[in-house]
């Protein structure tokens, strides 16, 4: 969901609320994305998935990991 800056300060504890549902927010200024607000819990499960395929790599020597995968996430 995108939103402004003025609905994201003048409407922020919502914003929160959505974002505990498990909703994505995307603050923009001028319509352009400035910001994102993200649910903690769910990237504490990206991290132990990310920490798993660093380990899996170390022992197999494979490439395991998608390096430009998690670039692109991490633009979004």
């Amino acid at each position: 969901m995108d939103v402004g800056t003025f609905k994201a300060k003048t409407h922020f504890s919502e914003l929160i609320d959505d974002v505990q549902r498990g909703i994505d927010i995307t603050i923009t200024k001028r319509g352009k994305p400035v910001a994102v607000l993200k649910s903690v819990e769910l990237l504490k499960g990206k991290r132990k998935d990310i920490v798993s395929q660093i380990l899996k790599y170390r022992i197999t020597g494979g490439p395991a990991i998608d390096i430009k995968g998690m670039l692109e996430e991490g633009r979004r």
